[in-house]
Parts: structure tokens; C-alpha cells; sequence
């Protein structure tokens, strides 16, 4: 509540309504409180939210994937992540507001020149994930070429994969798959990269793979 000091005309300390008085050695001062944050939550602003949670939390589990597969996309000026944040919020994502999903046949892991390979899957293979490809060296590969694979649980929003899981060469290799996701179903992807991490392909979708046990 804001007091009056010397009548109508006179300094006042205290707050009334937006303004607030005070004095300062001796010399009386007003000054307006400041406006409060506003979030209005438009229904634009919500999809973009929900759009960048969601993709958010499927790539904060493959973040050294991310780096190494975005490092070439993301120049001086933006880090890998958040390049592949901005790839992905765009690409990855289906649906209309409020009922967004990822779209993972469009998600992006890696983005590059290099040449990925001919015939990449994967299955299930005694609890394990075995992807395969064709090794046959083509335009700018090599056999030392490193494979990037992954597997994305959505139901317990968890991520396995390994860096170097073979090398082209070899045409096959095996991801390990924590027992816990036994019967679940995941979403599988590769990308390769050369030896000395100058060059990355794009992704490759390998699609969904349900977890049979050993």
C-alpha cells in the first residue's frame, strides 16, 4: 500500500498498483513495477514444445552417436545436438496436436556424404541384435569403414548402441540388448563412418525388431 507524504501533489513511498515510490537520499522517486513473465501457451507454441520434448528425449539416449553423425551438419556456429534437434523436430515427427509421435522410419542419426552400404538389416538373433550389410566397397568407402548401430526402446524411452560395432568389411555385427527388454519391440538404425571420423553416411533405417530371448 503506497503512503502519501505531503498531499496530492507530494511524494508517496509504498506501492499503488503499478508504481512504486521511494526516496533516495532525500529526493522522492516513482518508478513501474515490471510485467510479469507471460507464457500464453498458445496451441502453437504447445505443438512446438510437445515437437521438441519428444524428439528431446529419444536423442538425449544416443548423444555420442549424435556428435559423431551431426559434427559435419553443425559448422562452427551450432552444436551437433542441437542441429540434430532442429533436423529432426522437422523430419522425425507425425501426427497433429496434442497426439504427436516420431516418425523413425524419417529420424536421422547421422547425415553425410559418405556412401552407406547395399542391403542393410537387422534381426533378432539369440537375444542379440545382429545387423548385416553388404561389405562390397563402393564409391568413396573403405574397409575400415566403422559401423554405428542402434536400437530405440520406445516403451521404456532407452537407447542401446555401439560406436564401432564391426567395420565394413566384416558384413555383419552383433548389439548386445539388456535382458530387461525381452519381448519389446524396438526401432533399429545404422550409419557409417570412416576410420579417421572425417566423413559419416546418412542413416539407415533398419526398422523394427521384436526381442525374442535366448
Amino acid at each position: 500500500m503506497g503512503t502519501i507524504k505531503k498531499g496530492i501533489l507530494g511524494s508517496f513511498s509504498g506501492k499503488v498498483g503499478n508504481v512504486v515510490g521511494a526516496s533516495w537520499r532525500n529526493i522522492a522517486y516513482m518508478r513501474s513495477l515490471p510485467s510479469s513473465m507471460r507464457n500464453p501457451r498458445t496451441e502453437k507454441q504447445l505443438t512446438q514444445r510437445n515437437r521438441f520434448s519428444l524428439i528431446g528425449k529419444f536423442l538425449k539416449c544416443i548423444i555420442p552417436v549424435i556428435r559423431v553423425g551431426f559434427k559435419h551438419v553443425a559448422g562452427t556456429s551450432n552444436s551437433a545436438f542441437s542441429a540434430a534437434m532442429s533436423y529432426n523436430i522437422r523430419n522425425g515427427v507425425k501426427g497433429e496436436y496434442p497426439d504427436f509421435e516420431i516418425d523413425f522410419q524419417q529420424v536421422a542419426i547421422a547425415m553425410g556424404g559418405l556412401y552407406p552400404a547395399a542391403n542393410v538389416t537387422a534381426a533378432c538373433e539369440a537375444g542379440k541384435l545382429k545387423f548385416t550389410w553388404d561389405a562390397a566397397l563402393r564409391n568413396n568407402t573403405s574397409t575400415e569403414d566403422r559401423v554405428m548401430a542402434v536400437a530405440y526402446n520406445p516403451t521404456r524411452e532407452e537407447a542401446v548402441y555401439d560406436m564401432n560395432v564391426a567395420t565394413r568389411a566384416t558384413g555383419n555385427g552383433l548389439l548386445e540388448i539388456p535382458p530387461t527388454w525381452d519381448g519389446a519391440t524396438v526401432e533399429t538404425f545404422v550409419a557409417f563412418a570412416s576410420e579417421d571420423g572425417a566423413q559419416v553416411s546418412d542413416t539407415v533405417y533398419t526398422g523394427q525388431v521384436e526381442i525374442i530371448p535366448e
